[in-house]
């Protein structure tokens, strides 16, 4: 019961602007989970939600990650301004920067949590990606490309 009520709430908050622990209670209710503000008050502290700045300019619940279209995005102009390429051999990913930028545009890498990617090192101008296969790396790459692409049209 617990694990179903908890994936609810995250598609609820995922879905919804909820401002309270009583708005959700309510579309919890509606949901068909009869729980109290103090069972809720223990989700929202075990499932650690945060309240963020909507759109709107209201507080509502958020699981604090911004989905990788959203990283992506706001990463666009820390990648077009970094990095000069982008290459792969079987699962690594090189990506070579102006000097003393690999690490920003390595965190930046690292926010978008792309599919397929292991992990990330960076020195001053290089950055190396892992991937779990040689077709994740060609996808990161073919990515990466049109990101850089995208920015530089």
């Amino acid at each position: 019961m617990k694990k179903r009520r908890h994936a609810r709430i995250l598609e609820l908050i995922n879905n919804n602007n909820i401002e309270t622990q009583e708005e959700l209670q309510s579309y919890l209710l509606k949901s068909g989970f009869d729980v109290t503000q103090a069972t809720i008050s223990r989700d929202i502290k075990e499932l650690r939600l945060v309240k963020e700045l909507s759109d709107k300019g209201r507080y509502v619940y958020s699981t604090g990650k911004k989905s990788t279209n959203d990283a992506i995005r706001r990463a666009g102009g820390i990648f077009s301004e970094s990095i000069l390429s982008v290459d792969h051999a079987q699962n690594i990913v090189c990506i070579k920067c102006f000097p003393g930028m690999a690490s920003a545009v390595c965190t930046a890498v690292d926010a978008t949590e792309w599919t397929g990617v292991v992990g990330t090192i960076s020195g001053d101008d290089t950055i190396f990606v892992l991937c779990k296969t040689e077709e994740y790396a060609k996808i990161f790459t073919v990515n990466l490309e049109k990101v850089l692409n995208a920015k530089n049209s």
